[in-house]
């Protein structure tokens, strides 16, 4: 078997994702030493990525998150080399940082974004302009325009754009996937995703301000189910209603826009039948309360014309009680912890992993000559191309809630747009 060409690849966005840290020490969710970090320092180690680098706005943290890291990654897996180039300086702060980061690679490098969701848009453009394969975070963009922006940039430098929508890797949502097949027509879909209260300390400089927790956590699930009826139905029509009050209050004090909890309705109609339609109930909150065993509530019911499927991602079968602390929920299939017997990570199997991994892979392939970044769009996975109707409908709830008024989709040669 041919040895796969290493690819560089550039961490867009320092936090908790990427590394585990949130300013103010440690993590207490459950990515205490983040997902995207580790995640290219075992890459590096098994051979698929060379170079690393990672920028953020305040180059004033690295010191602090270099000793994290070299404590909670390096000291705990065996040979994990956690070095990387930083952007800006230790003395610097820099919005603008990224453009110099990405400057300093070579075209083919791989961009991985995970930073506050009004900077995708401007970092992917940019990224892709040069002609570099970009991995950007949930939501791909706030705005349907910018993401039909980014997919025919991609389409345009012929480079991998996609979306880390890593529940498409969940082994129980891919199985639905093809269960849902067998199902009939679309008609029923309900989600429901929360994190707890206290997590309103770690997003307070963005909440409300930047974006909402609609964008943030309803993003997942209807990814989920566009993809699922991605051949039988498509959305037309989004009404949004939310709920305030927590977020504002003490102790939080996020500012008056923040709502708590976010509901979109949405109506689905068939691609085959005249007389089939469908409604979506999407909700998502960052208000739940605390000590509720796991970190995020998370679940789905699909109803279709013969038959439905129930997934609850939260609880898994795996409980944990301890004099304290008292019952947890724990979900290792998204990212597995604990070392190996030898002491190296363990986590390659958890779909935290392999959404990365899949890009990593696909951007090599790209580069040898192996596949077209296009090809990817015909393999279910959640490209740039893949995922608009999440950003459509995302996109429609906050103009719905804004403008208080019902938002349709429509498409308009090949083109989505909102009226």
């Amino acid at each position: 078997m041919a040895t796969q060409q290493k690819v560089n690849a550039l961490m867009c966005g320092t936090g908790e994702y990427t590394t585990g840290w949130t300013g103010s020490g440690a993590s207490t969710s459950d990515k205490k030493v983040g997902v995207v970090g580790l995640t290219c320092f075992d890459l590096r180690r098994r051979g698929k990525l060379d170079k690393l680098s990672m920028v953020g706005v305040n180059g004033k943290k690295f010191p602090e998150i270099r000793e994290h890291l070299e404590d909670k990654i390096a000291k705990v897996y065996k040979e994990m080399d956690v070095g990387f180039t930083s952007f800006p300086d230790n003395n610097s702060v820099d919005p603008d940082a990224y453009k110099k980061a990405i400057d300093d690679l070579a075209p083919g490098s791989a961009v991985i974004v995970f930073t506050p969701d009004t900077t995708h848009y401007p970092i992917a453009k940019y990224a892709l302009e040069k002609k570099m394969h970009v991995l950007v975070t949930k939501p791909a963009t706030k705005l349907l325009a910018h993401h039909q922006e980014l997919s025919d940039l991609a389409e345009a430098n012929g480079v991998a754009c996609w979306v880390e929508h890593h529940k498409r890797y969940d082994p129980a949502y891919a199985d639905a996937k093809l269960r849902a097949k067998n199902l009939g027509e679309f008609n029923f879909f309900s989600a429901w995703m929360s994190q707890p209260k206290n997590q309103l300390e770690t997003f307070r400089a963005w909440a409300g301000k930047d974006s909402d927790i609609s964008y943030y956590l309803s993003s997942h699930h209807i990814d989920i189910h566009a993809w699922y009826v991605e051949d039988i139905a498509y959305p037309t029509r989004v009404v949004a209603s939310a709920a305030k009050g927590i977020a504002t209050s003490e102790p939080y004090n996020c500012v008056p826009e923040t709502e708590d909890t976010i509901t979109l309705l949405v109506d689905w109609v068939s691609k085959t039948s005249k007389t089939h339609k469908g409604t979506a109930v999407y909700t998502a909150s960052w208000t739940a309360p605390l000590k509720a065993g796991v970190h995020s509530q998370q679940y789905f019911h699909y109803q279709g014309s013969k038959g439905d499927i129930r997934i609850d991602q939260a609880h898994r079968g795996y409980d944990v009680t301890e004099d304290g602390s008292g019952l947890s929920s724990y979900n290792p299939f998204y990212m597995k912890y604990s070392p190996s017997e030898t002491g190296h990570f363990d986590g390659q199997r958890g779909y935290g992993y392999v959404s990365i991994e899949k890009f990593i892979d696909a951007c090599a392939a790209v580069n040898a000559g192996h596949a077209k970044a296009s090809d990817f769009n015909l393999q279910g996975l959640p490209t740039i191309k893949n995922t608009i109707l999440t950003t459509a409908i995302l996109n429609a709830g906050r103009i719905s809630l804004d403008e208080k008024r019902e938002v349709k989709i429509e498409q308009e040669e090949g083109k989505y747009k909102l009226t």
